[in-house]
């Protein structure tokens, strides 16, 4: 096979106003408001970073990505502002927000370009195709307070393909990222500035994804062929976590580095999963209720088939929060590490709630919907109740990736 040509099963290289229904919903032993209804609630005053789109241009899949923007917008739903906008001024160039340093000063945000030939290529095709001519994305950091941006994947490149850009854990002058090697992902390591970088599993000619870095910056853990590897921070002494299952997908260490969190079983009939770092003690912690685990993102057909939607631990590493089907609708649920499941939403009809993301408190989830017919970012306490929408697209028009803004 052409390495340039990635089918189906590499998709997941890529990467995430109304009437709202009221009711009520009885969780545990007290009675709170279903998420449906809209509330005024008073979360802690800060940003959020999201990506806003086109969903219902004709002509495929590029022509919808094209109209992504890195945006930010306050917790109360105002002061919506771009990043990245200089980035987005050549034809068919797109920005895609991608997290915070862990200090809340810098942004992280995708900025990509696809060739019109290339995009047509891939819609008469159904799949990817990557390629230096085709392709480039880079991964930049923003400044909030100069605005001044550092292109880190771009120094010293090593593909034209660049993604998933970390602050590492316990060493404030280290990143991490995954970029394409000759049609594989692999996870890399560089300086701040974006110099030194290393291909942390440089004989691999597999395709590896999921890159997470330990709490104490001293493991690394990523799927590669659809199997979990924990390895030492410089890729050495890699381990795969036996589970038997032939799809396993994003590894995510607990908050204090003592586990792993990832869905396994077959794709798209996968489960949130735990582990030791040491690979034992592997237990399934809850079921999806036949969830795919996909949202999509278009309103229109789009051969990718949409967004991963994977679990997360809370802040306290007491909870995994996670979406599962519940009759017709796709709910935000949790679980305890010991496996006690709460549903924190209620929609009815059949819609969708997913990609849950907290507050650097732990108190509060913004997390995606479409219950008003159009994919808008809501917030809710952490512990359900009701919700509070915060973007306000148009129809034609979503919101999703949420990444609340950490504190300073």
């Amino acid at each position: 096979m052409n390495r340039a040509i990635h089918t189906l099963s590499r998709r997941d290289f890529l990467r995430r106003g109304g009437l709202l229904l009221g009711g009520a919903l009885i969780f545990g032993s007290r009675e709170m408001h279903a998420v449906g209804t809209q509330d005024k609630i008073r979360p802690p005053r800060g940003w959020i970073g999201f990506t806003e789109f086109r969903t219902d241009r004709a002509g495929g899949r590029q022509a919808n990505v094209i109209t992504m923007r890195a945006t930010l917008v306050r917790t109360d739903g105002s002061g919506h502002r771009r990043l990245g906008e200089r980035h987005t001024r050549k034809p068919n160039t797109w920005t895609q927000f991608a997290g915070w340093s862990p200090d809340g000063r810098q942004a992280i945000i995708g900025c990509g370009w696809e060739s019109p030939e290339n995009a047509k290529w891939e819609e008469d095709h159904k799949t990817f195709r990557f390629n230096a001519t085709g392709w480039l994305y880079d991964t930049v950091l923003v400044n909030l307070t100069t605005g001044k941006t550092n292109p880190v994947t771009a120094v010293e490149r090593v593909s034209f393909y660049n993604t998933g850009v970390f602050f590492w854990p316990n060493d404030p002058n280290r990143l991490g990222f995954q970029a394409l090697i000759q049609g594989d992902s692999h996870p890399f390591s560089m300086d701040l500035d974006g110099r030194n970088k290393k291909d942390l599993t440089a004989d691999s000619k597999e395709f590896s994804y999921g890159f997470h870095a330990s709490p104490d910056g001293k493991q690394i853990a990523y799927h590669k062929n659809y199997q979990i590897f924990i390895a030492d921070a410089d890729g050495t002494n890699a381990r795969r976590v036996e589970t038997n299952q032939p799809f396993n997908f994003v590894p995510q260490w607990s908050p204090d580095g003592e586990w792993l969190l990832f869905v396994s079983g077959e794709h798209y009939n996968c489960h949130p999963h735990i582990v030791r770092r040491n690979g034992k003690e592997l237990r399934k912690i809850a079921d999806r209720g036949g969830y795919r685990g996909v949202m999509t993102i278009f309103d229109v057909p789009d051969f990718h088939g949409g967004s991963s939607d994977v679990p997360i631990w809370s802040p306290d590493g007491k909870w995994v929060y996670y979406s599962a089907k519940i009759r017709e609708s796709i709910e935000i649920m949790r679980v305890s590490i010991l496996g006690k499941v709460e549903q924190l939403t209620s929609t009815p009809g059949s819609h969708h709630n997913y990609h849950p993301q907290f507050s650097p408190d732990g108190g509060w989830l913004v997390f995606g919907s479409d219950r008003t017919g159009v994919r808008q970012l809501f917030i809710m306490n952490a512990e359900g109740g009701s919700i509070s929408v915060i973007t306000h697209c148009k129809p034609g028009r979503g919101a999703m990736w949420p990444h609340w803004k950490p504190r300073k």
